[in-house]
């Protein structure tokens, strides 16, 4: 299902013949660096580059047979080539090829993801300000707790995206670095310059130590990210989710025109797509744990990691440019109802204000366990019974009329107050 919504161009990464480009890519940069040594004669070289060519339906017929991949491939290759295809992966092993690749294509995946990340930052920032005084109760374990702004809770996720941002920019770093260092990664047959030749014109790193393969590790930390990435769009989702609430109702998705959200109730308007969003996040998590078992590989390197990477690393990068994009039109295009946002905010009849008052009669000379009992006590009564609100329960309270005077209590509820470091808060985050 989620393929039929991939963006091409993170597809495209992905598919056979943007791989088999890069191993060719990878293996005429080798015969170059080794032209450079005089190793492969100027007019070998010339032919390798003007014929060099494959096809991706000859490698897998030929994989029927060899049912090696690279194998597959440098025989078509050298269908092509001829001869001079004898210079073509010398003193080099498979994973020269696929782990540089991987790390390319990796390196490729990652900067669309990071332009996805940067998409979101700027809707996020861009809601946050829309909304930035938008008042709405904000709520732990679920039950109202005091208020908030609309706003802050887009600049709490704009802040989150920037740190994933500069997680995503770590990760792409430390994964975005190939090898071609032999069987053993003891450069028994090619010098390290040969892999300082291929990686610097691919725009990787060159390994410092490496076995038959760059180390796992590297890939796990990207794994890892992507699943950080998507908890926080999960975060997101959730949230949307119970705001979309009926009882609720102080966000909602956009509903376009035609949709429809059930085949037996034509009333339904559901978060479908913050749905989708959370349901992915499971599966980013999973991939990455998948990685972290991939770390571990016997003594110079098994291949036990292989089958895992060639579902999980294409799966996973392919799925959160899916879910990001979901999430940027999913924020763009996000309802906000204020008026329902103040109508909950009122649904406690002043519970909101517990915190103030308690502190009102601590500053007036009450004790904190002495004020607390004062408030809560005005407190349960107005939860027991829907006809009462706390502002009256306080001013017939004799407890709380030694403290503060009828017209002080009235003061206390001032909503304008509620929010009142707004501003600085901003200043820290979205204005930074």
């Amino acid at each position: 299902m989620i393929a039929r919504y991939t963006r091409k161009e993170m597809g495209r990464i992905w598919e056979d013949q943007f791989k088999y480009e890069t191993w060719l890519k990878i293996e005429i940069l080798a015969c170059e660096a080794r032209a450079e040594m005089g190793e492969v004669p100027a007019e070998d070289l010339a032919v390798i580059k003007e014929k060099s060519n494959f096809d991706v339906e000859r490698v897998l017929e030929i994989e029927e047979t060899t049912k090696h991949d690279v194998i597959a491939f440098l025989t078509n290759v050298a269908e092509y080539v001829g001869p001079a295809s004898r210079h073509i992966h010398y003193g080099m092993t498979s994973s020269d090829v696929l782990d540089t690749a991987l790390a390319y294509q990796i390196k490729s995946a990652g900067e669309i993801l990071m332009k996805d990340l940067l998409e979101l930052r700027d809707a996020l920032k861009r809601r946050a300000v829309e909304h930035k005084y938008s008042l709405c109760v904000g709520r732990t374990h679920g039950i109202h707790a005091e208020a908030t702004t609309m706003g802050l809770k887009f600049a709490l996720w704009f802040e989150e995206c920037k740190r994933n941002i500069v997680r995503l920019e770590r990760a792409i770093e430390s994964v975005a670095v190939g090898k071609i260092s032999g069987a053993v990664g003891t450069f028994e047959h090619l010098p390290p310059t040969i892999e300082e030749y291929v990686c610097g014109k691919l725009g990787l790193g060159a390994a410092p130590v490496s076995t038959q393969v760059v180390q796992r590790d590297r890939h796990a930390e990207f794994m890892s990210v992507l699943a950080v990435i998507g908890a926080s769009l999960e975060k997101i989702a959730i949230e949307i989710r119970h705001l979309q609430r009926t009882e609720v109702l102080e966000a909602e998705e956009f509903f376009s025109k035609g949709q429809k959200g059930s085949s037996a109730m034509p009333h339904k308007r559901n978060p479908i797509v913050s749905e989708r969003i959370a349901g992915i996040a499971r599966l980013l998590r999973g991939n990455a744990m998948a990685a972290l078992e991939n770390v571990a590989l016997w003594h110079e390197r098994d291949i036990s990691h292989s089958s895992v990477e060639r579902v999980i690393i294409p799966d996973s990068c392919i799925v959160l440019d899916y879910a990001l994009g979901l999430a940027i039109k999913l924020i763009d295009n996000l309802l906000i109802y204020p008026e329902k946002m103040k109508e909950n905010l009122n649904i406690t009849r002043g519970l909101i204000f517990s915190q103030t008052l308690l502190l009102a009669l601590v500053e007036k000379g009450a004790t904190r366990e002495e004020a607390y009992s004062i408030v809560q006590e005005s407190a349960m009564k107005v939860w027991a019974d829907k006809g009462k609100n706390l502002r009256d329960e306080l001013l017939s309270s004799a407890s709380a009329g030694r403290y503060l005077s009828a017209s002080e209590i009235e003061a206390l509820f001032d909503g304008g107050k509620l929010v009142k470091s707004v501003d600085a808060i901003f200043k820290r985050t979205v204005e930074k």
